[in-house]
């Protein structure tokens, strides 16, 4: 959704473990290298703990893709099952044949298995077992799991096991009963979450994997994306991706540090406070009792004939007191909009506002008859169905339907009319009411259907090497756009000269640069050349541009 907003190639905070995306900590480039001289060396056990998040799983797909070609790679990865289901599932992942006779009987298994390693360790290959999410294993499959280490030549292990797992997989393995395999454990490595400095180093490496060329998260929200995650990479994942996607609705290119308190609020499911809040709150009540005592000295003993009267405030102090109602902070401003739209709900239906969306456009619209987009496109109209952001909205510079979701859970479709840098014009109740963009922010999740005029319908990409009356439209749009006015034929071939000129475009509007005038690139053409008739958002008088 924001990706092309951000000029990202992919989504940088997807909580897959891709090894493309591991960022090795000290700690875990540690952990990687131990690994690794695990599967290449012999020995017996090797231990990997870290609490959910910390990066273990994307440790063992890096250390997959980093295997040598003479091992084999055992991976199991839900290892809650019974001993012989475990044997099964190994010689299933190496690619042993197994007997029906066999299935049920650990002895046929481990000769089976065994037999398999030897002929392996012959043809010099290095055979290793992994399990992830080790702590899950029942102590019964643990004993199973050490014996399987007794398969050895006189030099050397035939098995290397890799054991992966919470933090709870040491208290397992720190029982009484399973002292003999953690005797056998020659690696011990645990994950710890990542420093202030390894996240943002952490986020940044992210957003460049995925294409970004900027800075996008300032200093200071990356230090709130490491106090709110506590630099458990998977919960910085999550708030970041939401905070990616809060600023992208708000048509910011940049994140800061309420945008990531608010995206933790919504991760977390409740209210995120900034740092200060609690020693603010702290300092205040500290203040609150210092100024009581201060008044309580200062008053006469009980009996006296004077009295305590306190200092009356200023006239204008007690205006200004008296003006200064709740309405003037968000809370209020909320219900202003709420007020509204519970006092047009009824002119806020589909019909309502397809009627006004079509008569800015001097179109004809039927309550109740063909479906809306159909009536459009018989008038010469498309429409464009999307969830977007105000910068779409401004990019395609074309009157809107917004749906609006109110606190009581009602939804709302009114007529977005008219939009600046910050307000908002909506058409309701046959009267403009300007909104602030930040209030309309709070009832809009993004989804808008808006109409626009095509060169021809149905619309489609126009790339090099087509010609027509599209590619005409194409070519003459752009140069109106750079004021070039001129009485000579109009070619209708997309050759290299108009790629580099529909280039230029996209990356003057921020779209995709891909020298293809997509639907994206045509409705932004024509919503930046418009004519007279074509009703708009805002001019280039009123924009500032």
């Amino acid at each position: 959704m924001y990706l092309t907003f951000f000029g990202l190639n992919e989504k940088p905070f997807a909580i897959t473990p891709d090894p493309r995306y591991l960022y090795l900590s000290e700690r875990h480039a540690e952990a990687l290298a131990h690994l690794l001289y695990g599967i290449n060396e012999a020995g017996g056990f090797v231990q990997l703990t870290g609490e959910v998040g910390t990066g273990k799983t994307t440790i063992v797909r890096s250390l997959l893709a980093q295997t040598p070609r003479n091992a084999e790679i055992a991976l199991i990865l839900n290892p809650r099952m019974t001993a012989p289901e475990f044997l099964l599932t190994i010689c299933e992942e190496l690619g042993i044949g197994v007997p029906d006779s066999a299935l049920g009987s650990l002895k046929d298994l481990v000769d089976i298995l065994s037999h398999y390693l030897l002929r392996a360790h012959a043809a010099g290959k290095r055979v290793v077992l992994v399990v992830d999410e080790a702590q899950n294993l029942s102590p019964e499959v643990l004993e199973q799991v050490r014996l399987l280490t007794n398969l050895e030549t006189n030099t050397q292990k035939l098995l290397q096991i890799i054991l992966i797992g919470q933090p709870e997989l040491r208290e397992l393995l720190a029982r009484n009963e399973l002292r003999q395999l953690a005797q056998r454990i020659t690696g011990r490595y645990h994950l710890n979450p990542l420093s202030r400095d390894e996240t943002t180093a952490y986020v940044r490496h992210r957003l460049r994997v995925a294409g970004a060329t900027t800075d996008i998260f300032s200093p200071a929200a990356l230090t709130e994306s490491f106090r709110l995650s506590q630099g458990v990479p998977r919960v910085i994942n999550v708030i970041c991706d939401r905070a990616l996607l809060g600023a992208y609705s708000l048509d910011r290119h940049r994140v800061t540090t309420p945008l990531v308190r608010h995206a933790a609020s919504e991760v977390f499911g409740r209210r995120v406070t900034p740092r200060w809040l609690p020693w603010a709150a702290i300092g205040g009540a500290a203040a609150m009792v210092v100024l009581a005592t201060l008044l309580l000295m200062n008053l006469r003993p009980f009996g006296s004939s004077a009295a305590f009267v306190a200092p009356a405030a200023a006239p204008g102090v007690a205006a200004a007191a008296a003006a200064t109602p709740a309405a003037a902070g968000p809370k209020a401003a909320g219900a202003q909009l709420t007020d509204l739209l519970a006092q047009h709900a009824a002119d806020t239906d589909t019909d309502g506002a397809f009627s006004k969306l079509f008569g800015l456009w001097g179109a004809k619209y039927a309550g109740g008859g063909a479906e809306p987009c159909s009536q459009a496109a018989a008038q010469g109209l498309e429409c464009v169905t999307e969830r977007g952001s105000f910068g779409q909205l401004r990019l395609y510079n074309h009157p809107a339907i917004l749906l609006l979701a109110d606190s009581a859970g009602g939804t709302h479709q009114v007529v977005l009319t008219a939009l600046d840098d910050e307000h908002a014009r909506l058409e309701l109740g046959g009267v403009s009411q300007q909104v602030p963009i930040g209030e309309l922010s709070r009832y809009w999740m993004g989804d808008f259907v808006m109409l626009w005029r095509p060169a021809s319908s149905p619309v489609k990409a126009l790339s090099a090497g087509m010609r027509g009356a599209d590619v005409r439209w194409l070519r003459q749009s752009l140069q109106q756009l750079r004021g070039q006015h001129s009485d000579a034929p109009v070619s209708d071939v997309f050759d290299d000269e108009l790629t580099r000129q529909v280039r230029d475009f996209q990356r003057q509007h921020q779209l995709n640069v891909d020298g293809v005038a997509g639907l994206q690139t045509q409705i932004a053409l024509a919503g930046a050349v418009a004519g007279p008739n074509g009703p708009l958002l805002f001019t280039a008088n009123t924009h500032g541009g």
